[in-house]
């Protein structure tokens, strides 16, 4: 039953700017409070409540079939297909059972596993094909390229492994099933399972999330442009087989999370929602507030009931039925403004709180995380919003909207601003420190170097950036090359101090953490249907005698580092900001982080202060092994001496390296 009793936002007391705006914080989630009241009628949850994939579509029931529904602006709807041999047929009429919904029950041995079949949707002014709105298996015909519903009533599959526990520092590995494979083609389910799962259990990565899962018409939309939301992408494989993958997953201890597109819907009309029952407002909004100019995408009306019940059944759905273990909601931004937030920088408090906000999505997002962890409270939301709208990762029931993680999506910027418009020698460590660190007061973000955005074409990873054309002829480890050892180095040392800042937890894309090459092209008609940039090329991270290799073993390692000793668990304590020389050092825990950005100078007896100790140094990004230059003795230990009433380690820091040390042995102070 819904909460009726009131909270008071404790937003205000993370963020004393927040103050002239605590009354509309307060009527914020009083909204989602009486909206949570008005859906359950304050009978039910809202579990209950988010049934709609078990309702709608079609189902398998004792005496044969049941199919329903919603389309309130229809007059007449048919199933046709296998079973009609593609004739619209009296027999196969839908009937109207009220409140906008069709049923039609069919006995048994009318329909059997793997048939095809469509709607036939009839209104006022006119009829057309339909696939059914909560339709949960689509595929397409090889030649035709047309997409049909499909008959799904395999044996069920059985889970084997139990539910990982929630990570409380996410290490995420993006990823996307299909262009998974060395090959120049579309992989599967089942190669991803065998092949690239492996792979990220030995790079130590806790959390896989998922692209492309939801179906989606064009192969080339990355999964964005999303046509059947209960669908799981036909071209990886059979639904049992995604399955199969998350509990593979599951038994090697790692969550799986669902890239879920909830911000809008792709416009085709044949194959997905968009004007479903001849209206063009029966889950969007209605006229020009309803198209997205960008996107060229529908946009959705989350203040319809409609719209909330499909949406939030969607996340039930994939939770139940598949076992994900969370979802990163895609363009978060998008949603809360009208404007979409496009173009806009969001420089004053006022602009999360005036007539360009869409107060129906907050609160439709804030009762999404209020769902998901009434089903399963250890569940993982993570929000893609740029615009730093207060209380997005904040506990609801403190006014908040409810997300675990917002994704720190100005660090990538960084980064690319700083390669792109400053020489090495020009970088700030203060401002480094500070771009790696910033973020509300109330939330924990995701940090990342690079996701999938900044690796698609017309754009460059952060690798092709430093080292360009030298990646084809001179990553060899037989060749010397001064931009491919700059790129490498920086590599490196990018990846460590934006994972070793992070506030909450790090993602990175699948193949950057090798470096991956050029850049990601889908099959179009531009590049002739080709799928030679949708792969990953993994021979390059296994081949020894190319630089890619020990980048990814440094990944490894890396990752494995934070993972052992914890430092993510203690907030950074900044020891060294010498901007000079180019130098930053901070303590997480036991960790000491030195980094080395100069391009040039090497530093002997390097003093940093800090806590006294022995200590061991546990990561070098100079190390062989990682293609460095072995100028550091990694087997030295490193005591502290006293120093005008400090303690204070002396280090050997060549140019551009960083260094973990650990601390192996505490001693007394000295002062």
């Amino acid at each position: 039953m819904a909460n009726l009793h009131p909270h008071k936002s404790q937003l205000v007391k993370k963020d004393p700017y927040l103050k002239p705006f605590r009354e509309a914080l307060q009527r914020r989630m009083e909204r989602a409070r009486l909206r949570e009241l008005q859906l359950t009628d304050g009978q039910c949850t809202l579990s209950d409540l988010a049934n709609g994939h078990l309702y709608y579509g079609l189902h398998k029931t004792a005496e044969g079939w049941v199919f329903r529904e919603k389309a309130p602006n229809a007059v007449a709807l048919y199933l046709y297909g296998d079973f009609s041999e593609w004739q619209i047929r009296p027999e196969f009429a839908l009937t109207s059972i009220g409140d906008g919904d069709w049923e039609i029950r069919l006995p048994e041995g009318t329909l059997k596993h793997g048939m095809l079949y469509k709607l036939w949707m009839v209104w006022h002014t006119g009829a057309d094909e339909r696939l059914p709105a909560y339709v949960q298996r689509v595929v397409q015909d090889d030649v035709t390229k047309v997409f049909s519903a499909q008959v799904w009533e395999p044996d069920a599959y059985e889970w084997k492994n139990p539910l990982p526990p929630k990570p409380r520092h996410p290490l995420i590995y993006e990823a996307h099933v299909g262009m998974s494979s060395q090959e120049a083609k579309i992989s599967s389910y089942h190669e991803f399972q065998e092949t690239i799962l492996p792979r990220i259990k030995e790079l130590g990565y806790n959390t896989i999330q998922l692209m492309a899962i939801q179906e989606h018409p064009y192969y080339g939309s990355f999964g964005y442009q999303v046509s059947n939301f209960f669908a799981p992408s036909f071209r990886f494989g059979t639904p049992e087989e995604l399955m199969e993958l998350i509990d593979t997953a599951h038994g090697m201890g790692i969550s799986v999370i669902l890239d879920v597109i909830h911000s809008h819907a792709v416009k085709n009309e044949k194959e997905g929602i968009g004007a479903f029952d001849g209206s063009d407002y029966l889950y969007t909004h209605h006229g020009e507030k309803g198209h997205h100019k960008v996107w060229d995408s529908r946009c959705f009306d989350y203040g319809k009931t409609e719209t909330i019940h499909f949406l939030l059944s969607n996340l039930k759905y994939w939770m139940q039925k598949f076992h994900f273990d969370g979802f990163r909601f895609d363009g978060v931004t998008s949603m809360c403004y009208f404007d979409h937030g496009l173009g806009v920088d969001f420089l004053s408090y006022d602009q999360y709180f005036n007539e360009n906000v869409d107060e129906d999505a907050i609160t439709y997002l804030t009762l999404a995380n209020r769902l998901v962890r009434e089903l399963r409270p250890d569940v993982l939301t993570i929000a893609e919003d740029v615009s730093g709208m207060p209380g997005m990762a904040f506990p609801t029931e403190e006014g908040g909207i409810g997300f675990d993680f917002r994704m720190s999506m100005g660090i990538a910027d960084f980064w690319i601003k700083t390669l792109k418009t400053r020489s090495d020698d020009e970088w700030n460590m203060g401002e480094l420190f500070f771009k790696m660190t910033d973020r509300r007061a109330e939330e924990e973000t995701i940090s990342y170097v690079e996701c999938h955005d900044q690796a698609l074409v017309g754009d460059k990873t952060l690798i092709f950036r430093m080292i360009d054309e030298y990646m084809y002829d001179a990553m060899s480890v037989f060749v010397q090359n001064l931009t491919v050892d700059r790129g490498v180095a920086l590599h490196k040392l990018i990846r460590l101090v934006t994972l070793t800042l992070c506030s909450g937890g790090y993602l990175n894309f699948m193949g950057n953490e090798f470096g991956h090459p050029e850049w990601i092209d889908f099959p179009r008609e531009g590049n002739g249907w080709s799928y030679q940039y949708a792969r990953r090329q993994w021979d390059l991270a296994d081949d020894n005698t190319l630089k890619y290799s020990g980048l990814n073993r440094f990944d490894r390692d890396m990752i494995h580092c934070v993972k052992e000793n914890k430092m993510l668990e203690f907030a950074p304590v900044e020891l060294c900001e010498n901007d000079g020389d180019k130098v930053l050092a901070f303590r997480r825990g036991d960790c000491v982080v030195v980094f080395n950005f100069h391009p040039e100078k090497s530093f002997t007896d390097y003093t940093i202060f800090c806590e006294p100790g022995e200590y061991q140094i546990v990561l070098n990004s100079d190390d062989p092994v990682y293609h460095g230059f072995g100028n550091i003795d990694t087997k030295m230990t490193y005591r502290t001496m006293p120093f005008e009433g400090k303690n204070r380690l002396l280090l050997y820091l060549p140019s551009r390296t960083a260094i973990v040390l650990r601390k192996i042995l505490d001693i007394t102070e000295i002062c």
